[in-house]
């Protein structure tokens, strides 16, 4: 006897697709001969069996043939009357449904519905079928274009094309080729006119090199990708939160505003109100604004020499000690605004020689290193022999370093101290030393 063309509950299996027969794939055909569209529509267009047809889509995407039984679990009442109808008998009951593929392909053709069978019906009902390979390697190349403006980004960010392309950053950003296509186009415009000096403000920058003002506003997919290509462009440390953006965009010279941006500075002359200030040995903050609106600058020492620090507390002591007779000092709180570093880039073109200090800790000498790739500095006290001399003295009250390890490339061996002690050493803790360096200086 025949076998029944729909199986019991019992032959199928749980999933929602078994597949029962492996073979050779079949070429899907596209181009079919007419069907009857009345009759295939009666046998095969019915809602009830859109889960058949999607089946067998599937298997001829994937290069199947349409061969051996499908399933379906816990199928509705309209589902089985809609098998029961294409296969002129109505299914046994049971929690799956199941349907034998090359069936339905002999009833498609003996019924003249669709002469070329069931593939040729799916794609009558369904449109063209791509083969899966095909369409990976369609989109493969897709993204390939989208990436392709990467390529011309200069040597000093080699790494980090190579990066974003590992990692899936824009695959995370764009989701699709086409939308990576000018994210990409507009985040390499931006990059290639980074960084920007003298510095300005965001949406200055992007009105003039982008689609418009709002170009690279928070949370715009452009936004951080920009970001993430200007920080490995400046070595800007990682870090969260809004104050750590908006330090991060400054360290390429775009800014939230021109104000915002600050520098701690003692007895630099040049202005009226520096001289002012210098005059009673008090600090001064300047902005941004003040140093790039007017053509007046901070003048260079006599001594051709100023001193930076890291902490307000080291400049602050300065003034205490020592007021008006104080060495000048600049004070970058940290990681370098915009107002610093234009500060000590005018400094060091009119001829200043930077002695710099910070915190004897893995931050500290990333911001250090940060500062060294804009503007050349000499060690201040800020060597692996200062350091050793320091931690020596701290006894067990001392703070162990945090953080990854990170170089120094002004003094190498500062890094195998910091590894070898493993404690940090704030500046306030060498504060007598450095206030010791200011009063010989001065005399």
């Amino acid at each position: 006897m025949p076998r029944d063309p729909v199986g019991s509950a019992n032959e199928a299996n749980e999933a929602d697709v078994v597949e029962a027969v492996e073979a050779v794939p079949p070429t899907a055909p596209q181009a079919v001969e007419p069907a009857d569209a009345e009759r295939l529509g009666r046998l095969l267009g019915d809602p009830g069996l859109a889960w058949l047809v999607e089946r067998a889509r599937q298997r001829m995407a994937r290069g199947r043939a349409l061969t051996g039984p499908v399933a379906l679990s816990h199928p509705d009442e309209s589902q089985r009357r809609a098998v029961e109808s294409l296969l002129g008998r109505a299914p046994q009951a049971g929690r799956s449904l199941t349907v034998r593929l090359d069936t339905v392909d002999v009833i498609l053709r003996r019924s003249g519905a669709c002469r070329d069978g069931l593939a040729a019906a799916v794609v009558t009902l369904t449109g063209p079928v791509t083969p899966r390979a095909e369409a990976r390697d369609t989109e493969a190349r897709a993204w390939e274009e989208a990436y392709a403006p990467l390529g011309t980004l200069g040597a000093e960010l080699a790494d980090w094309v190579e990066r974003i392309r590992r990692d899936g950053l824009v695959r995370r950003l764009a989701h699709t080729p086409e939308a990576a296509g000018s994210l990409v186009e507009a985040a390499v415009r931006a990059l290639r006119s980074l960084p920007v000096v003298p510095p300005t403000s965001r949406a200055t920058f992007a009105a003039r090199n982008l689609s418009g003002a709002h170009a690279l506003d928070e949370g715009t997919p452009l936004a951080a990708l920009v970001l993430s290509g200007l920080r490995s462009l400046t070595g800007f440390p990682d870090g969260a939160g809004a104050q750590w953006r908006r330090e991060a965009w400054a360290s390429a010279g775009l800014l939230k505003d021109d104000v915002s941006s600050t520098v701690l500075c003692l007895n630099l002359r040049g202005t009226p109100s520096l001289d002012w200030m210098a005059d009673a040995g008090e600090p001064a903050v300047l902005t941004l604004r003040s140093l790039t609106r007017h053509p007046r600058a901070p003048a260079v020492p006599e001594t051709g020499t100023v001193h930076v620090c890291e902490n307000p507390a080291v400049l602050s002591a300065a003034a205490d000690t020592f007021g008006p007779a104080c060495p000048p000092m600049v004070c970058i709180q940290g990681q370098p605004s915009a107002a610093a570093l234009t500060l000590l880039r005018g400094l060091t073109t009119q001829g200043a020689g930077l002695r710099y200090h910070g915190d004897f800790d893995w931050g500290g000498v990333r911001i250090a290193t940060t500062l060294r790739r804009s503007v050349p500095w000499l060690p201040w006290r800020y060597t692996a022999a200062h350091y050793r001399a320091a931690a020596t003295g701290l006894g067990p009250s001392a703070q162990a370093l945090t953080g990854p390890p990170a170089v120094t490339s002004w003094d190498p061996a500062l890094a195998v101290a910091l590894a070898e002690l493993g404690v940090r050493v704030e500046e306030e803790v060498v504060l007598d030393a450095l206030l010791s360096d200011l009063e010989r200086q001065g005399c």
